[in-house]
């Protein structure tokens, strides 16, 4: 599962390469007095980040820095385990914002996330093991459970799940709900 969620990443990443290059000569062709040169682009995008973004994750990337942050938290008025949220996801050639929940119950803590094809449920374990394939989505989990503890290593956070009342012995899995998603 997780050779294919990569072998998705990298596909995505291709589109996006080719769609960016596609806009650029079209823009080009449209205005080639006024074209914008990619770093510029990329700076310009720097310069837009929120005010109040927690960066959850900051790392080389093919042409620069992969960074992931959240901003505009908040907790829901009918149910106060639930937190919605910006995610912020930038690469040197691609920016996307989406907007994330998660569920701060000791029962059942969730991330939902989804894209154009499946929303994605994703039960999991607040304290307990932490690998490559569930590192982002227990960085998204705390930083929205628990603000004061946003980008801090989810590895070394068991006592702090279990001082909240989780029990660190959860089994983790995903539902994948596919059908049309707006």
């Amino acid at each position: 599962m997780v050779e294919s969620s990569v072998a998705l990443s990298r596909m995505r990443r291709s589109f996006r390469i080719v769609g960016l290059s596609l806009t650029a000569l079209f823009l080009l062709c449209l205005r080639p007095s006024e074209a914008i040169e990619p770093q510029e682009v990329i700076e310009q995008m720097k310069k837009s980040r929120p005010a109040n973004l927690v960066v959850l994750i900051k790392r080389p990337d093919v042409g620069g820095d992969y960074l992931l942050g959240m901003y505009a938290l908040k907790t829901d008025k009918f149910d106060q385990d639930l937190r919605r949220f910006k995610l912020w996801q930038e690469w040197s050639y691609d920016l996307n914002v989406h907007t994330e929940s998660v569920s701060c119950s000791t029962e059942e803590p969730l991330r939902i996330t989804r894209d154009s094809r499946a929303v994605y449920v994703r039960r999991l374990n607040p304290g307990g093991i932490v690998n490559p394939a569930n590192r982002e989505d227990h960085l998204v989990w705390w930083a929205a459970c628990v603000p004061e503890l946003g980008g801090t290593d989810p590895t070394n956070l068991k006592d702090k799940a279990l001082s909240l009342g989780y029990s660190t012995v959860l089994v983790e899995f995903q539902e994948v709900l596919v059908g049309p998603v707006r």
